[in-house]
């Protein structure tokens, strides 16, 4: 081989050196060569950068086995030694130049030189394999947790769960897998609930909070679960992860608390705290709606003398007894608290609008309390009776709920003044007019017992001015008081259910004045109107009642028009089916005081009435309220229109009559034809009309 051949091959074998050299600069990892006993030869930038340093830091000068840990170095070693591993790859650890270490995998390429025994070797940073490797230790740590994990597909169906799942639900791992998670479900959530979730998860790709699941046992425990959606490269959800914990025993803890804050712990009563906190919230409502509330402060009379005699567990014992009968007396929604001590309070809402009834019924509250406390405590081995004093304060508009507390309080001393066992109000006037309105209740009753009500006739006429009929009023003739209005017994009666009592022998004595009638040709043809209060209509035997008054009087029950007001009508259904009953016997019908309540143009199509009363409100404003006479004008068309008679009631003036006239009434009633008088005065009369007719 001729020189210049030499030199050409030589030339040829540099240049391709050099492009292997430039090629391995590039390469995305580690590259060096070493020459026999380990010295670099050429390193890449890329290993130099790993290494933090410059190449003529490095080449000819410096060792691989200068860059490894005193492990890795031995690990070299070793390797090299075994010529039959020399080719494998290795992990090994570099030393940097600022001291930190470096995972790597080194994988020798061979011989290149088969003289000088020059290798080279190729290096790859291990750094985010062992990242990914702790990841997924961490992550399978993580899955067997004390927290219950689960992984379903997109489609909810479940495709792994860990230990923790299994021990929480009770469920194994194959029996839940291809269902659910609504294999849990406890259904106590609405589905408004799981819609506000599947919002969230498609939004935000996450959902957490407080959800109720049922085991396998069927226990219901409670759960705070956290979802999360995985998604691929485009976006779309290809799995769906859920942990959860159980905070059963948590919850109930917190509920515990809570329910200790404002509870007392003895008789599990609210206590003050939670008193105010619902006395401001009704404070604040009755001011919006105008109707009156009541506070009542009740105090145990004597109860230091039990604690002292028996004990203070019995004094205990009477405490929670106490409780009780205080649940046990008020209505249902009152709030009933235990104050401290022997002390508690009542809380009553939506007494009514008008003060005095509001008053009446606290009153029948606390009577009905003390009445109650006044019974014996039989109590073990103690036998013993136990009274309170009762303070009460109203509220509608101005008070807070501190004033009414200690209103109440005061005035439930002023019972304690007045020798215990009774009750008191804040306000000295009301307590008169309590006092005064409790006596009206007592005589009433008396009233009714010994019969002393009476019976009285008011005229109804024709546009002819002859008497058709009459409606019966019960009247009242106090021995000492004289006549009472009925705008003042009726509503009292009302209050305390006397008026069921009166509606009936209302009815009864009607009929049988009717039968009576039935032998005087002057009185023969009148039809007997009777009242119905809404209380009466409403009690379950009162077809049963109407029935046996016309039984025990043999009245004609085509000669009876029962007069109901709108108030009645709030049930159609249960209206609609004893109305017919009625009507099957002959009974008539008539919406009375029509305009003033609550029907509507539905409900008067549905019901077997035959006659609308015009109520005298809008009779009185005829001439001096256009629009009352508009709204009586159109009563009486829609009236005609439903096939109804109308009947105009507090009809007073020759100028009201003619308008009514002139609008097609068809009936009559007030003081410009005849006031409600007794029987004796209708018969005298209707006799003296006949001799004025012929």
């Amino acid at each position: 081989m001729t020189d210049s051949t030499v030199a050409r091959l030589t030339d040829r074998l540099l240049a391709m050196e050099r492009e292997i050299n430039h090629l391995f600069g590039r390469v995305p990892f580690g590259s060096h060569t070493l020459d026999a006993d380990g010295t670099y030869l050429s390193i890449n930038a890329l290993e130099l950068a790993w290494l933090g340093y410059a190449s003529e830091e490095v080449i000819g000068k410096k060792k691989l086995v200068d860059f490894l840990t005193p492990a890795s170095q031995d690990k070299f070693r070793m390797n090299a030694a075994n010529s039959s591993s020399a080719d494998q790859a290795l992990e090994l650890e570099l030393v940097r130049r600022d001291g930190t270490c470096m995972p790597i995998t080194l994988s020798s390429t061979g011989e290149l030189e088969c003289d000088s025994k020059v290798c080279r070797a190729l290096m790859f940073d291990l750094t985010e394999n062992q990242v990914l490797q702790a990841k997924q230790r961490v992550s399978a740590a993580a899955f067997e947790s004390l927290s219950g994990m689960f992984i379903t597909d997109r489609y909810q169906r479940i495709l792994q769960v860990n230990r923790a799942f299994t021990e929480l639900t009770g469920y194994s791992a194959e029996e839940v897998q291809g269902q659910t998670p609504r294999m849990l479900s406890s259904g106590r959530h609405s589905k408004d609930f799981y819609q506000a979730m599947w919002a969230s998860l498609n939004a935000q790709g996450t959902w957490s909070g407080e959800i109720w699941n049922r085991r396998k046992s069927g226990e219901i425990f409670v759960e705070w679960l956290s979802v999360s959606t995985v998604t691929d490269a485009c976006g779309e959800v290809t799995h769906y992860v859920g942990s959860f914990i159980d905070i059963t025993a948590s919850k109930r803890a917190q509920d515990q608390i809570a329910y200790m804050a404002y509870h007392d712990a003895l008789t599990q009563l609210p206590n003050r705290r939670l008193l105010l906190d619902r006395l401001n919230q009704a404070v604040a409502t009755a001011r919006r709606s105008g109707l009156h509330g009541a506070v009542l402060f009740i105090d145990l009379d004597h109860f230091k003398h039990i604690n002292d005699t028996c004990g203070h567990e019995a004094g205990d014992q009477v405490l929670v007894e106490t409780a009780r009968r205080l649940r046990q007396a008020v209505r249902e929604g009152d709030s009933v608290a235990r104050m401290g001590g022997d002390e508690f309070a009542i809380l009553l809402e939506d007494l009514g609008a008008e003060r005095l009834e509001a008053a009446a019924k606290a009153v029948h509250l606390a009577e009905k309390i003390l009445a109650q406390l006044a019974q014996p405590f039989d109590l073990g081995e103690y036998h013993f009776r136990c009274t309170a004093s009762i303070g009460i304060d109203l509220y509608v508009q101005s008070e807070t709920a501190a004033d009414l507390l200690q209103h109440a309080d005061l005035a439930m001393y002023q019972s304690k003044k007045a020798g215990r066992n009774t009750l008191r109000f804040f306000d000295a006037t009301m307590q008169t007019a309590v006092n005064r309105h409790v006596a009206m209740e007592n005589e009433l009753r008396h009233a009714v017992k010994h019969r002393a009500l009476h019976l009285f006739f008011q005229p109804q006429r024709d546009r002819q001015r002859r008497i058709m009929g009459v409606e019966a009023l019960v009247r009242w003739q106090h021995p000492d008081r004289g006549m009472v209005s009925p705008a003042e017994f009726i509503p009292l009666a009302e209050e305390t259910e006397l008026i069921l009592q009166i509606g009936k022998w209302v009815l009864e004595t009607a009929c049988t004045q009717l039968k009576a009638w039935e032998k005087n040709p002057l009185t023969r043809h009148l039809c007997m109107a009777v009242n119905v209060s809404a209380k009466q209509f409403h009690q379950t035997d009162f077809v049963a009642t109407v029935r046996q008054a016309f039984a025990l009087s043999g009245a004609n029950p085509a000669l009876v028009k029962l007069e109901v007001t709108e108030s009645v009508m709030l049930d159609t259904s249960e209206v609609l089916t004893k109305m017919e009953a009625l009507r099957a016997m002959g009974v008539c019908f008539a919406m009375d005081d029509f305009g003033t309540g609550y029907s509507s143009l539905s409900t008067l199509t549905q019901l077997p009435l035959t006659q609308l009363k015009i109520d005298q409100s809008f009779v009185h404003n005829i001439g001096i309220r256009p629009s009352d006479a508009v709204i009586v004008h159109t009563i009486i068309a829609m009236a005609h229109t439903l096939e109804m008679e109308t009947m105009a009631e507090g009809v007073e003036t020759e100028e009201q009559f003619a308008f009514l006239q002139k609008h097609g009434c068809d009936y009559f009633q007030g003081y410009l034809f005849g006031r409600p008088v007794p029987v004796e005065a209708l018969e005298a009369q209707l006799a003296a009309l006949e001799v004025s007719t012929h």
